[in-house]
C-alpha cells in the first residue's frame, strides 16, 4: 500500500511540474521529471505496466527508433487507441519513465505502450517493464565512447531480450547483425526486394561500408544486393544466408517521399530517403501483425518527429531539420540535401550526442562539395566540423558557434530554402528557438 502510494504521488507531481517547466520555459522536461519519479517511486515501472492493458511494444536499434516508434503510435491512435509514447526521443531508462508519468491515466488504462528504447538501457527497462513485441531497425557503429564494438551493442540488446522469455521479435532481415536475435519464440522478419529510384541523385553510393563475417563459418559475406552500409541480401557459401522476410516490400524513392509496395497494396509515406522505408516497413509489419485497418490511408498524414525530417520555417523560409549522429545516418540523409538551399551543421558532443567526434570523419561530407552557398556550422565542434569540410573540398564555410545567432544568420541570408543538419543535444536547442515555426 505504501508503494502504491509513491506510485500516484509520483504522478501527481509529474504532471504539476511538468506544467511548471512548461510555462517558465526553463525545461523540456524529457528526462528531469523521471529522475525525480525514480527518486520518489523506485518501483515505477512495475506499477506502470497495470496501466496498458493490451500490448507493450518497444523499439531499439542504432538508428530509426524515434521514426519507427512514431509511425506505429500514429497507425495505432488513427484506429482510436489510447497510446503512450516517448515521442522526444528520450530513450534512456529516466526519459521512458517521464513519458509514463506525463500520459499514464490512472483512472483509464492505455490500449498500448510504444517505447523507443536505447539500446545500453533495454535490459533496464525490461528488469521492471513488461514486453510483448520488441522491433530491432538497425545495428551501426555510433557513439563508441559509449556502446564501444558492435558486437558490445548487440550484446546489449540481446541481455535485454533475454529477460522476457516471450517476447515476439520483428527483425530487420537485411541487416545480418540483427537478423541473429533470438527469442523465446520465432522472430517475424522484415526486409526489402528491390530499391527503384526516380531521380539519379538519390542514388549516390557510399563508400562507408561495414565488411560483416559469417556467424558460422566467419568468413565476409557476400551479397547479391546490397542497399547501404551492410543491409542487403546476404549470403556465404557454407549456407548460412539472409532469411525470407515474411514482410517483403519494393521500395520506389522519390524526392518528396517514398512508396512502399508490398503485398498488393501501395503505402505511401511523407518521408524520404532508404532508411525511412526501412522505418515505415517496420512500423507497417508490427500493425499489420497486430491487425490495425486503414494502414494505407493513415499513413500518408503522419507528421514526423522533430528533427526527423521535420519541416519549419524560419523568417518565411520553408526548413528541413534533419538529426544526424553517425557515419551511416548522417551519409543517407547527405545523400537528400538539397544542394541550392542555405546548410547549416550544427555539432554537439554532449553525453547525449556521444563525446567522440571522430565519426565526422567517416561521414561523407564530400556530398556537400556542390553546395551553391556558404555552408554554416555551429556547436560546441564548431570547428571541428569547418575542418572536416575544408577536408571534404568545401571552400565556402561559415563558422558561427553560438546555435541562435548561426539560426539568426541563415534566416536572414538564405534566398529560399534552408537545411538544418544538428546533433541530438542541438536539435534540443534549435527546438527552442521562437524564431523557427511550423506553418
Amino acid at each position: 500500500m505504501k508503494n502504491r502510494f509513491k506510485f500516484f504521488l509520483s504522478l501527481i507531481i509529474a504532471k504539476f511540474l511538468y506544467l511548471g517547466l512548461k510555462i517558465t520555459k526553463l525545461s523540456s522536461g524529457t528526462s528531469f521529471i523521471g529522475m525525480l519519479v525514480l527518486k520518489i517511486c523506485p518501483d515505477f515501472l512495475t506499477y506502470a505496466n497495470n496501466y496498458i492493458q493490451n500490448s507493450k511494444i518497444n523499439v531499439t536499434g542504432t538508428n530509426g527508433k524515434t521514426t519507427t516508434s512514431g509511425l506505429i503510435t500514429h497507425l495505432l491512435r488513427k484506429s482510436g487507441n489510447f497510446v503512450i509514447n516517448n515521442s522526444m526521443g528520450a530513450n534512456m531508462l529516466t526519459g521512458v519513465v517521464n513519458a509514463l508519468a506525463l500520459q499514464i491515466n490512472p483512472f483509464q488504462k492505455a490500449d498500448y505502450s510504444v517505447i523507443e528504447s536505447d539500446e545500453a538501457y533495454l535490459e533496464k527497462i525490461y528488469d521492471k517493464f513488461d514486453a510483448n513485441y520488441l522491433v530491432v531497425t538497425n545495428l551501426f557503429r555510433d557513439q563508441l565512447d559509449r556502446y564501444g564494438e558492435l558486437a558490445t551493442t548487440k550484446k546489449l540488446i540481446q541481455n535485454g531480450i533475454d529477460k522476457k522469455n516471450g517476447l515476439q521479435l520483428f527483425l530487420n532481415a537485411d541487416d545480418p547483425l540483427v537478423s541473429t536475435f533470438k527469442s523465446g519464440i520465432n522472430p517475424i522478419f522484415y526486409g526489402i526486394k528491390d530499391v527503384i529510384y526516380t531521380e539519379e541523385s538519390l542514388k549516390q553510393a557510399s563508400s562507408t561500408e561495414e565488411v560483416f563475417n559469417c556467424p558460422l563459418c566467419g568468413k565476409p559475406l557476400q551479397y547479391k544486393k546490397k542497399f547501404f552500409a551492410q543491409q542487403g541480401h546476404y549470403y556465404c557459401d557454407c549456407g548460412y544466408k539472409r532469411p525470407e522476410p515474411e514482410y517483403s516490400a519494393e521500395v520506389v524513392l522519390h524526392k518528396t517521399h517514398s512508396v512502399i509496395k508490398m503485398n498488393e497494396r501501395e503505402y505511401t509515406i511523407p518521408l524520404v530517403g532508404l532508411f525511412n522505408a526501412y522505418n515505415a516497413l517496420a512500423a507497417i509489419a508490427l500493425c499489420e501483425k497486430l491487425g490495425i485497418k486503414g494502414i494505407e490511408n493513415n499513413l500518408s498524414s503522419f507528421k514526423v518527429a522533430f528533427g526527423r525530417s521535420e519541416i519549419k520555417y524560419l523568417n518565411g523560409k520553408r526548413t528541413l531539420i534533419q538529426l544526424i549522429k553517425n557515419p551511416i545516418g548522417a551519409n543517407e540523409v547527405l545523400k537528400t540535401v538539397d544542394l541550392d538551399s542555405q546548410i547549416l551543421i550544427v555539432i554537439n558532443d554532449n553525453y547525449a550526442d556521444g563525446r567522440d567526434v571522430s565519426w565526422l570523419w567517416d561521414a561523407e561530407f564530400e556530398f556537400l562539395k556542390g553546395a551553391k552557398r556558404e555552408i554554416i556550422v555551429s556547436g560546441i565542434r564548431a570547428y571541428d566540423m569547418a575542418l572536416r569540410l575544408k577536408y571534404a573540398g568545401v571552400e565556402n564555410i561559415k563558422i558561427i558557434p553560438k546555435i541562435k545567432k548561426a539560426i539568426d544568420y541563415a534566416g536572414k541570408t538564405a534566398d529560399n530554402n534552408i537545411t538544418i543538419l544538428p546533433t541530438y543535444t542541438a536539435l534540443l536547442k534549435i527546438n527552442k528557438i521562437r524564431k523557427l515555426r511550423s506553418k
